[in-house]
């Protein structure tokens, strides 16, 4: 299926469930809570699971004369029920081989009672529940579609945890934590539609298929409990006779069965087998609910919370989409110039608004539309088009359909056409559709390329203007050559102050930057600071380390490079706007006991914060390779050097590439090949910053070694989480 087919499903979806979600989602949170409260503090005794029913009601009948009945709650807390050796009645937990009172069990507040209510039927009784019932089975298809979806931009389910490109924040983090709660709410969802279903008596069964009842009265032969091997644990309850009389039975219900018991023959007198659907409802309310598990109710919590982000998330996207809506002046049909757009999140629509606008005001009829719109253009003569790459050279959702629309629908009078490409030059396919269309255009008969292919890297409005002034002389036209007409200025930047910065020469390119942040802002050491050179929606982006409190970078300078040169420029004092985006895919783990850590050029930056906050003293390696040695590389020399006497690092491995003895990181990770396949096998982290290029050679090596002597792909332990980059 296609993947707009996927996209609209899950907002369409999301739309009509988002008001009930919210609701389930804020009341589930609270359950959950409630669910994790129930077992604080816990009455559960020890080894519980090996206890036996013959010791524990021996024990208990010594102590309570009387006992009406001993329960086991989904807690493997035992509440007894009876009366003891001073007559007094007890209903309490208690411990069922000492027969010791450990706790009292507590009614459900009057909120918890009222959160529950809410959550389960909308204060709307059996119609609330319906609707919660249909509100969770949405939400099975809105995971289903979200997965189709995050499958699709991954580019197939062997890449479904690899790296995700970044885009903006709601985009990335709407896929990371769809990835990770997927599983979770897809549980809770799909338990949360067989109990609605239940409740109708979907699952209802005859009286046949119910039970299976032996009595006296029948001719075959009596089977006898085995209290002596039978475990509590395996009980929900059990109920005592009310007498001595033969009459009188002990009942047990137990999981999947309910049986009564003759009390001095210990004979099964009659079996009631559970329906699978009974079994089913228990096990659906133990996922639903988290009360068999802490843990499981934690995730649950945790989950609920994410469908409120991903609520929040998935709208601002669907927003940015269609913050730059189309508004035509002129229908297709009638109009000279034709322009075309194929973007994911917006960025290439906001150009084309602009040249549509210049053109219409100029006098000229012309018309926009998406790339998926294609059509015949009786009166064109001109064909504009200006597309977006998605994911690693693939169409963006509204032009998967051009390349087969302009074979099928050829033009019938000749057309000239020009083709401007937006993307990114960190990726290797950087305007890789765009390269596509101007191929596939160049071999229709009717079509006529007026200029050469032109690219625009990093949404640069300059670069842009460059290609408006090539189409100014090609059709005498005098569209606007100030970028500022097609920037769009960040907001929400905070202040960042220069505290030291090191010098430059000849031989050394690589400066260090310190920067103090305000006091509110809280970054980690692999986070990203995102700078604005030009004042323009021009972005770059680098990696820090937290080193005492500050923002330090380690910083390539570049000649005419936009953002080194504003940073190199930066005095002492000063202060510019920033942001800093959280990178939580590549913090330092925390639970961990081997990590090695691989980087070359300026990627060292976050790793240096990161052994300075080794305070765990986990075993840290660290690989860097540069060019050659320079002041910033003795720089590093003197810090490891501390961090190792402090035991906050394990060793540092170098290599220069234009030093006597030339050699690369990959060298010295060949050279290193037992430990980098030990500590992979081991479950030992991985962490990879630098140059894309470092990453992928580093990689290819790294799944050479794994293959080799772990018979286990890089893959493998990259869907572990094992491998974790942050490359440029």
């Amino acid at each position: 299926m296609t993947l707009s087919f996927w996209r609209y499903t899950h907002l369409a979806l999301a739309v009509f469930s988002s008001l009930f979600l919210i609701l389930a989602s804020v009341t589930g949170t609270i359950l959950a809570v409630d669910a994790i409260q129930e077992k604080i503090p816990s009455y559960q005794v020890a080894n519980f699971d090996a206890i036996t029913l013959q010791e524990s009601i021996l024990n208990l009948r010594k102590i309570y004369p009387e006992i009406t009945e001993i329960s086991i709650d989904h807690n493997k807390f035992v509440t007894l029920q009876g009366i003891d050796k001073e007559g007094a009645d007890v209903n309490a937990y208690i411990d069922p081989l000492t027969g010791r009172i450990i706790g009292h069990p507590h009614k459900k507040s009057d909120f918890i009672q009222w959160i529950t209510a809410l959550h389960r039927s909308l204060f709307l009784h059996e119609t609330g529940r319906f609707f919660v019932g249909l509100i969770s089975f949405l939400l099975v298809l809105v995971s289903i579609s979200g997965f189709a979806l995050v499958v699709h931009r991954q580019r197939g389910l062997r890449n479904f945890f690899s790296t995700i490109i970044k885009e903006y924040l709601a985009q990335y983090y709407h896929v990371l934590l769809g990835r990770l709660a997927l599983i979770p709410i897809l549980i809770m969802a799909l338990s949360g539609t067989y109990l609605s279903l239940e409740r109708f008596n979907f699952f209802e069964t005859t009286a046949d298929e119910k039970t299976t009842i032996e009595t006296k009265s029948n001719a075959i032969p009596k089977n006898t409990f085995d209290f002596k091997n039978a475990l509590l644990a395996d009980v929900t309850k059990i109920e005592f006779p009310f007498s001595e009389d033969a009459e009188d039975y002990f009942t047990f219900q137990l999981k999947n069965k309910k049986i009564e018991i003759d009390q001095y023959s210990n004979e099964i007198i009659a079996e009631e087998i559970f329906p699978v659907s009974v079994i089913f409802s228990e096990l659906s309310l133990d996922l639903h609910t988290g009360r068999a598990s802490m843990i499981w109710a934690i995730i649950l919590g945790l989950a609920s919370l994410n469908i409120l982000f991903f609520i929040y998330s998935g709208f601002a996207m669907t927003l940015k989409r269609r913050a730059s809506r189309i508004k035509n002046k002129y229908n297709s049909k009638e109009s000279k110039y034709i322009l075309l757009i194929g973007s994911e999140n917006g960025s290439s629509l906001r150009f084309a608004n602009s040249v549509l606008n210049q053109l219409n005001d100029s006098g000229q009829k012309a018309h926009l539309a998406q790339l998926n719109e294609y059509t015949i253009y009786p009166n064109s003569d001109h064909l504009l088009i200006f597309t977006s790459t998605y994911g690693l050279g693939e169409a963006p959702v509204n032009a998967s359909k051009f390349m087969r629309l302009v074979t099928e629908q050829q033009q019938e009078q000749p057309l000239n056409y020009t083709v401007v490409g937006f993307g990114s030059k960190a990726y290797p396919d950087f305007c890789g559709y765009a390269r596509a269309i101007d191929s596939v255009l160049a071999n229709q008969k009717w079509a006529s390329r007026l200029i050469d292919l032109q690219t625009v890297n990093d949404k640069s409005a300059d670069e842009f203007v460059n290609w408006i002034k090539l189409w100014n002389m090609k059709t005498s036209f005098d569209l606007s050559t100030t970028a500022s007409v097609y920037n769009q200025i960040p907001k929400g930047l905070e202040k960042l102050m220069v505290l030291e910065k090191t010098m430059v020469s000849e031989k050394e390119q690589t400066f260090i930057i310190t920067l103090r942040a305000g006091i509110r802002s809280k970054f980690s050491s692999g986070d990203l600071l995102a700078i604005y050179p030009a004042n323009d929606n021009r972005e770059r982006l680098y990696s820090i380390a937290n080193i005492k409190g500050n923002i330090q970078l380690a910083v390539r300078l570049h000649p005419n490079g936009v953002g080194s040169e504003f940073l190199y420029n930066a005095q002492a004092g000063a202060v510019f706007k920033a942001r800093i985006i959280r990178n939580n895919a590549f913090h330092f783990p925390e639970k961990i006991k081997k990590v090695a850590l691989i980087s070359n050029g300026t990627g060292i930056a976050p790793f240096l914060g990161m052994i300075a906050q080794n305070t765990k003293k986990a075993e840290i390696h660290l690989y860097s390779g540069f060019r050659q040695k320079t002041n910033s590389t003795a720089h590093y020399d003197n810090f490891t050097s501390k961090m190792i006497q402090k035991k906050r690092m394990k060793h540092f491995h170098v290599a220069y590439s234009r030093e006597e003895n030339q050699h690369y990181v990959m060298d010295l990770i060949k050279r290193d090949e037992d430990f980098f396949a030990n500590l992979l096998r081991d479950g030992g982290t991985l962490m990879i910053c630098g140059a894309l290029k470092m990453q992928f050679d580093v990689e290819n090596v790294l799944d050479a070694i794994c293959l080799e002597k772990n018979n286990t792909a890089l893959s493998e332990y990259k869907g572990n989480g094992q491998i974790l980059t942050d490359c440029y």
